[in-house]
């Protein structure tokens, strides 16, 4: 799933391409995709990009006034092409496909989603905050707002659930997914199931710092790589996360796993957890 780094590389990459160029199409090609209803697609046609940005993990795309939200969820992503087909993609087809939008200059990009479970969401809005997801997000963390005083009082007001979970809420903090929370968790030294207020003193600072230096390290690497390298370099620079069996960069233990109904997460248990191995909550219930 594309996270803070990942659409924020995307801004950076699809910002100078966009800009003072006019939105001559947008093809929508599935349309389970389009969460909204007015203003239609078809009032883009014709306006001229002003801007790109994001919210958290929403891609925003503004056009005199009118905004083109799109959050990519687990499998989609955004495709750019320096000369589109002449021919407009086809309606419902079966493809990856969901959305595709044409300029001035027969550039563009297609909005993609890879297998079955179709989770991409674009809205056409005339204010971000219009998108339910977008009104609900919580600090970003690496914008002024997101402090070490705000990060206490989020970790507080969570109580005993789990930092992990913590992390990845978006109506909690803006951006932050599986991938990068098992990743500052590992540079903290923190394991994914410690409640969040246990977390108290100086271990705040390093968590904080961990949050902040793992997004940072992230969009330093992304910077100046094209859209379509993204997600490649993402998986290549992973300490922990997705690497199951391999060994901790850090101590060479063997990164472990917890599998999950429809996801899972990686930790090093010398690193996070004083060498205990945490309980697969898949297996768990299964033994029950």
């Amino acid at each position: 799933m594309p996270e803070l780094p990942e659409v924020a590389a995307l801004v950076a990459d699809l910002r100078p391409r966009l800009e003072g160029r006019a939105i001559v199409n947008a093809h929508l090609t599935a349309f389970s995709a389009l969460k909204t209803f007015d203003p239609p697609l078809d009032a883009f046609r014709g306006l001229v990009v002003d801007g790109v940005d994001r919210h958290g993990k929403f891609l925003d795309i503004e056009a005199a006034g009118l905004h083109l939200v799109i959050h990519l969820s687990r499998a989609g992503w955004v495709r750019w092409k320096d000369a589109m087909p002449a021919k407009p993609p086809r309606p419902g087809g079966k493809g990856p496909l969901a959305l595709r939008v044409v300029l001035d200059d027969d550039s563009g990009f297609d909005v993609t989603e890879a297998g079955t479970q179709k989770r991409l969401a674009v809205y056409a809005v005339r204010d971000p905050a219009d998108v339910p997801g977008v009104a609900r997000l919580g600090p970003d963390p690496l914008g002024p707002e997101f402090t070490r005083e705000v990060f206490a009082q989020i970790l507080r007001d969570a109580g005993r659930a789990q930092i992990k979970g913590v992390l990845r809420t978006q109506q909690t903090i803006a951006g932050i997914g599986n991938a990068y929370s098992d990743e500052i968790l590992h540079v903290a030294k923190m394991s994914p199931f410690k409640p969040a207020s246990a977390i108290e003193g100086d271990v705040v600072d390093e968590l904080y710092a961990a949050i902040d230096s793992t997004l940072r390290d992230a969009m330093e690497r992304s910077e100046g790589v094209a859209a379509a390298e993204l997600k490649k370099e993402k998986k290549s620079a992973m300490r922990v996360h997705g690497r199951t069996g391999e060994a901790c960069p850090v101590c060479g233990d063997t990164v472990a796993e917890v599998s999950f109904a429809d996801s899972s997460l990686q930790y090093c248990p010398t690193c996070q957890t004083a060498g205990k191995k945490l309980a697969d909550r898949r297996m768990s219930k299964l033994l029950k």
